[in-house]
């Protein structure tokens, strides 16, 4: 099997002199000359890289692409038609089949598109990706956090505060238009071929690129874009925007680009529209991409939200509103009173949700976040328990029951209250204390929360 073999010369010590959007200078980063890496795809239907790829499909699951056929076919096709597959890959004649087009709503309102490969094209785009990750990623700016190894969005944010508590409380946050739709073909695989020099390699990702995408039973031909579905998108991704990133180096910037939200941090709003300027020229003039100006603007960092969070003058995180009511809407459509599910179902079902959700917000500064949606939650549960029992009769004796003397149970029984009032009446909060629902092993976002932070 070929060897890659990538030789990297020493970087150079000077550098040109740049002038930054904020007036202050800085060396431009001298460039690396290497040689291209030949013979990938000998490395790409090499066994064992194709027998990762699989097992990564596979855990990931997913739906079927155009084809139908699902993640427990693959094994089997693939068995009775490898190297039919491996020659055809090799000879340049593999043609990936079109993208099943999905679209699903944004938490804002609106649809993004999804594209979905069929499971045998994702095998091969993963396969791919495992082999052009390494080469790539050591170019890649440290500002850069979406879709890379040992990187994520909490390392973003911890970035993002520590620029905030270094006196840069402006922000120009930048979201791009449609970016996995509107990718130039081109102008991506130029910046491949710059690293990769193997010609079926690059076809195949065209051709990749290029697969028409299938929406209501039409195929429709597509001339730009790389949609979010497939695995070698979100590196193509970081490719193509990798330019953008070591622009801001160049220019001196402190930035978080996750994807294609890039947040950069300024000393004063005069600063952030000349930057915000800069980077609309650049985008447009360099890449062909366009700023989504709905959604971009200049402004205070804590009037702003980055990742689902909002940081504070201070550096301090808090989950942003946006993402604190759509948790609240999550939680209303498990403990709706119409579900006709027992308690405890609704209880398992909270407790499904809310680790995922404590993890990713759990760099939240202040706990007392945590106490407040936990009380909540514990009112809608109880609200859910008592339309459980509807009438009068039942719901005395479950109170009396859960050790409320007959009056005050008949009281509460009687009242004509609305259920949401009558879920915070101190008879109900009694009954159904914060032990009891400890009891029901009820998930508590307060306590787990309090255990991180120690």
């Amino acid at each position: 099997m070929s060897k890659l073999i990538i030789t990297h010369v020493a970087r150079g010590k000077s550098g040109a002199v740049a002038a930054t959007d904020e007036g202050q200078q800085v060396s431009v980063a001298p460039t690396e000359k290497e040689t291209l890496a030949q013979d990938l795809m000998k490395i790409v239907c090499s066994r064992d890289n194709l027998n990762r790829a699989y097992k990564r499909v596979k855990s990931n699951k997913g739906a079927s692409g155009v084809d139908g056929m699902t993640i427990d076919e693959l094994g089997p096709y693939i068995k009775m038609h490898k190297d039919e597959i491996i020659l055809s890959l090799l000879e340049g004649r593999y043609q990936p089949r079109a993208i099943k087009g999905v679209e699903i709503p944004k938490p804002k309102g609106g649809t993004r598109q999804l594209g979905i490969p069929t499971v045998l094209d994702r095998l091969v785009q993963q396969a791919i990706h495992q082999v052009l990750e390494p080469l790539f990623e050591s170019k890649f700016s440290g500002s850069s956090y979406g879709f890379r190894p040992k990187r994520s969005a909490h390392q973003a944010l911890k970035a993002a505060s520590e620029y905030v508590k270094s006196g840069k409380e402006w922000v120009v946050d930048i979201d791009l238009a449609k970016f996995f739709d509107q990718v130039n073909h081109d102008i991506l695989m130029s910046r491949l071929t710059k690293v990769v020099g193997d010609k079926t390699l690059l076809k195949l990702i065209r051709k990749f690129l290029q697969a028409g995408m299938m929406t209501n039973g039409v195929v429709m031909e597509r001339q730009a874009g790389t949609p979010q579905g497939g695995p070698l998108s979100p590196l193509l991704s970081n490719i193509m925007l990798n330019e953008l990133d070591w622009e801001l180096e160049r220019r001196g910037h402190t930035f978080c680009r996750y994807a294609d939200d890039c947040n950069i941090y300024v000393s004063s709003e005069r600063a952030g529209r000349r930057v915000m300027e800069s980077v609309r020229q650049f985008l447009a003039n360099k890449l062909k991409l366009q700023i989504n100006e709905a959604k971009s603007a200049v402004g205070r960092v804590d009037e702003r939200q980055f990742l689902g969070y909002r940081i504070g003058l201070n550096g301090c995180l808090r989950a942003s509103d946006d993402s604190l009511k759509r948790m609240k809407d999550k939680v209303r459509q498990l403990t709706k009173g119409n579900r006709g599910v027992s308690l405890e179902w609704v209880v398992s079902s909270l407790n499904l949700y809310l680790p995922g959700w404590l993890q990713y917000f759990s760099k939240t500064t202040s706990v007392s976040l945590f106490r407040d949606l936990d009380s909540w939650i514990r009112r809608r549960l109880r609200c859910y328990r008592l339309k459980q029992r509807k009438w009068k009769w039942p719901i005395a004796t479950f109170l009396m029951k859960l050790g409320i003397d007959r009056h005050n149970a008949w009281l509460l029984a009687k009242s004509d209250k609305s259920w949401w009032r009558k879920s915070h009446n101190p008879i109900i909060n009694a009954a159904m204390s914060n032990d009891w629902f400890e009891t029901l092993g009820l998930f508590s976002l307060y306590e787990k929360a309090k255990a991180l932070k120690a």
